[in-house]
């Protein structure tokens, strides 16, 4: 679902970067208070680098020619909060955008607030937390009732916040006047296609918390509601896996995704592409409206700052090890990056915190 800047035209997605750039600087101003834990800090860089290798993996949708990938907001926002979450996703797309070229620089605005704002916000205020706080499943012991209320939150909150996504994505172009299709047909291609890939995201975010809850059920937020008696003080579930050994675990996943599974992607198109039809229709309608200008400085600039452009060696593209290094290299800048970004805030907070 990562946007082209051929599909926005610069008033929207200025827009766009007003609104994503609001929220990013409200999530870091208040980051404190998602980030208590001395431990959070390896769990956002390690869950940002699965979600960064993840987003590497198309796969095919069956019968429809096209292929989707997870976003993984919803799986961020379980593991950290909804304000972490949006600032590790920034992360995410904005690597993916400047160093890759997946997903335009013009477009980076709308893509992360496509992307990142339902799943991370919506997702877990709307679904996360009151499922998880609810009392669903209560004849059903601990164990079962937890797993039942993980696997219902992902599914709900990974096939709507995806919808939401898709549904913005074709609000944003169709004000942009970049395609023809009428709303009714661009509506009825996105949105399925769309519930099918959010299906499959969300059994795949229910498998890694589900993991996570039988190793570190800690890790998880709201876990008490799933680790206790319906909420009280009474602790049923203790962590039967070390903190370090979950999070090498999850790690050694980043690598085999990121370097190897990622050669196994699907190569037909994604979602957008394929409900969009030909983007270069999108790119002669811009033209038309006199905004040639913009975008071929942004393509420009894109081109300088992408070392392994769709993921693969510049001057060899079809080298499979190409993918490997990009998905390696690329875990570890976002796992950088993220936790450069946390430092840097908790050190703001201390000097803050010294000079009061």
């Amino acid at each position: 679902m990562h946007m082209a800047d051929a599909l926005l035209h610069p008033a929207v997605a200025g827009t766009m970067y007003g609104a994503t750039g609001a929220t990013l600087v409200y999530s870091i101003a208040t980051l404190k208070k998602d980030d208590q834990e001395p431990a959070k800090l390896p769990t956002m860089a390690v869950a940002s680098a699965l979600v960064f290798a993840g987003q590497m993996i198309n796969y095919t949708i069956p019968g429809t020619g096209s292929s989707g990938h997870i976003c993984g907001g919803f799986l961020l926002a379980a593991l950290l909060g909804p304000r972490a979450a949006f600032m590790c996703m920034s992360v995410i797309l904005s690597i993916q955008c400047f160093f890759f070229a997946d997903g335009g620089i013009l477009a980076l605005g709308a893509n992360i607030w496509n992307m990142a704002f339902y799943g991370c916000f919506v997702g877990y205020y709307l679904l996360w937390q009151p499922l998880m706080r609810s009392k669903l499943f209560k004849n059903m012991s601990i164990g079962g009732r937890a797993r039942s209320k993980i696997w219902l939150a992902c599914l709900l909150g990974c096939v709507i916040t995806l919808q939401m996504g898709a549904f913005s994505v074709v609000l944003e172009t169709l004000i942009s006047g970049v395609t023809e299709l009428p709303f009714g047909i661009f509506v009825g291609l996105m949105q399925p296609i769309h519930l099918a890939i959010g299906a499959i995201e969300g059994a795949v975010t229910a498998a890694v918390l589900t993991f996570l809850y039988q190793t570190r059920p800690e890790m998880l937020r709201e876990h008490k509601y799933l680790t206790s008696e319906l909420g009280t003080v009474k602790e049923e579930r203790k962590s039967r896996f070390p903190f370090g050994g979950a999070i090498l675990v999850l790690a050694i996943s980043v690598a085999a995704i990121a370097g190897g599974f990622s050669l196994l992607a699907s190569t037909h198109p994604d979602g957008l592409e394929w409900a969009i039809g030909n983007i270069e229709e999108a790119e002669d309608k811009l033209e038309e409206k006199g905004g040639e200008g913009p975008y071929e400085a942004v393509g420009v600039a894109q081109e300088k700052t992408s070392f392994l452009p769709d993921y693969a060696f510049k001057e060899d593209d079809e080298n499979p090890a190409g993918t490997t290094v990009a998905g390696l290299v690329g875990a570890a800048i976002v796992a950088g990056i993220v936790a450069l970004v946390v430092f840097l805030a908790r050190l703001g907070k201390r000097k803050r915190t010294t000079s009061g």
